[in-house]
């Protein structure tokens, strides 16, 4: 018997043990928190056949391993509190202490999500280095997954830390929206937030819905499935060029014949979602807060956007099986990027999509930077989510949204609009922002007055006004806000596809 052979007998006897151990997934381990007030669902990997024992505050059960070694338990619902010992035991034990029952937001989208407290390169965070010092909050957990891409849904993680406690150590390098978000609903509630950072910068919308999301929708599918393959050949052209010069300068010819295949990307549909987020779509959670779109503002999907962010939602939903879960999203803020109109089109759809129950979204227009897209204070961002959760998700009686429009309908050469959430309409001086249209849809600046809880907007140039809108330009002048100090949204009233 040689040694290779030995060898190889070794290494299979060592997968076929690590194979037999049970074992969780890489989202759970000590200092987590488990949804409040739900089944608690433990779910892992076994020895097929193996018996499999859970037990969590007070509560046991066991399962059987299937043929391909899995396993899952649900245990009765709890309240808030904690610590407490999950205990996993097989032929081995596996044991996780100081687990709290609260409630688990997954928190997601592009960089303006995943910007940390500590700041990005030339985006620094407001008060950056007085928030991290002050970031110790025992009962906030916090999670970061890897960022990471798969063709096909995976059943856990690539890569993760484990969950930690909110220290300035662990929050520096967390996502400051949902930080802040959580500190103050934290205060506020008095139970354990968890909180899952699954973000990457620069993604579009599609690449956070599973295929089967975006095939719901048949306007959808050809175009994104048109834009992959593009994006596909242009991606793997532009490496062929680098192989190519790298060559020449080392005096070894040029590329080789053979196709390149590059590796998923975080621009392609479906790609983001397999990896950052269908491994957490059997753990119940309380909610999402998502803030996305600057990337969709840049693409030729920007007009599909409010099906396409629609069916994100729709679809996240039916992954996770929870009914319509709150799904609470950032509305983009005020940035000079071009082309001019692309940005207005964009938060408009945003604001469109709280058409479909149990959405909620912070509008940020009165906080962006006219020269960077990260704007610097966060802590509106996650206080005004924080807002939206507090009113819709556990009943505070707090004025939660800005102005949002209902209606709007021309009379006497003059546009009059109506808003939801108008209580005490003001403006620092003269309403801003405002543009009239005629039946040609040629819009021009207007002037605006308040009357109660409508606005008036008009122009000498269109005497017969049939459309409205609001806040449209890229980084506009707008100065609308209710009595709760919250700013209005973007809209139009002309017909959008």
């Amino acid at each position: 018997m040689n040694l290779r052979y030995l060898l190889i007998l070794f290494a299979t006897a060592i997968s076929v043990t690590a194979h037999a151990e049970v074992a969780l997934p890489k989202i759970f381990s000590s200092h987590m928190v488990l949804q409040r007030d739900m089944p608690v669902h433990i779910w892992g990997t076994a020895l097929p056949g193996e018996q499999v024992a859970v037990s969590f505050h007070g509560s046991s059960v066991s399962a059987t391993a299937d043929r391909a070694g899995r396993w899952s338990v649900y245990l009765p619902p709890q309240l808030a509190g904690g610590p407490f010992s999950l205990t996993v035991r097989a032929a081995n034990t596996v044991q996780l202490d100081d687990i709290f029952l609260g409630d688990l937001w997954f928190a997601s989208g592009q960089s303006n999500m995943e910007m940390p407290l500590a700041g990005f390169s030339g985006a620094d965070l407001k008060d950056s280095e007085k928030e991290i010092a002050a970031a110790n909050h025992p009962e906030i957990r916090l999670l970061h997954v890897a960022q990471d891409t798969s063709d096909y849904p995976l059943e856990d993680v690539k890569g993760a830390t484990g969950w930690s406690i909110c220290t300035p150590e662990t929050a520096r390098t967390f996502s400051a929206a949902a930080y802040f978000f959580a500190r103050d609903l934290q205060q506020h509630q008095k139970v354990a937030i968890g909180l899952i950072d699954s973000t990457w910068g620069g993604t579009p919308a599609e690449a956070w819905v599973s295929l089967t999301g975006i095939a719901a929708d048949s306007s959808l599918m050809p175009v994104f499935a048109a834009r992959a393959d593009r994006m596909d050949r242009e991606s793997s052209e532009r490496r062929l060029d680098q192989i190519d010069k790298r060559a020449k300068l080392e005096g070894k010819g040029s590329t080789s014949p053979r196709p390149w295949h590059p590796d998923p990307a975080s621009w392609q549909p479906a790609a983001l979602f397999n990896a950052m987020v269908a491994p957490f779509t059997p753990l119940p959670i309380r909610g999402v807060i998502w803030y996305q779109g600057e990337s969709n503002s840049k693409l030729n999907t920007v007009e599909l956007y409010n099906r396409l962010f629609s069916s994100l939602i729709q679809d996240w939903r039916r992954q996770w099986r929870q009914g319509d879960f709150p799904f609470l999203f950032v509305q983009i803020s005020a940035y000079a990027s071009t082309p001019q109109e692309n940005w207005g089109l964009l938060r408009d759809a945003q604001r469109r999509t709280l058409s479909l129950a149990n959405t909620g979204m912070a509008v940020t227009i009165d906080s962006g930077d006219e020269h960077n897209v990260h704007p610097a204070k966060k802590q509106i961002v996650g206080e005004r989510l924080s807002l939206l959760a507090r009113k819709m998700v556990y009943g505070e009686q707090v004025a939660a949204s800005g102005p949002l429009f209902r209606l709007a309908y021309p009379e006497g050469g003059a546009m009059h609009v109506w808003f939801n959430n108008a209580e005490g309409l003001t403006a620092q001086g003269a309403p801003e922002g405002f543009e009239v249209a005629g039946a040609d849809g040629n819009f021009v600046a207007a002037k605006a007055r308040i009357e109660g809880d409508t606005v008036v907007a008009s122009s000498p140039s269109v005497p017969e006004p049939r459309y409205v809108r609001y806040a449209w330009p890229n980084f506009p002048s707008a100065n609308l806000y209710n009595a709760a100090g919250l700013p209005a949204s973007t809209f139009t009233s002309y017909p959008v596809p």
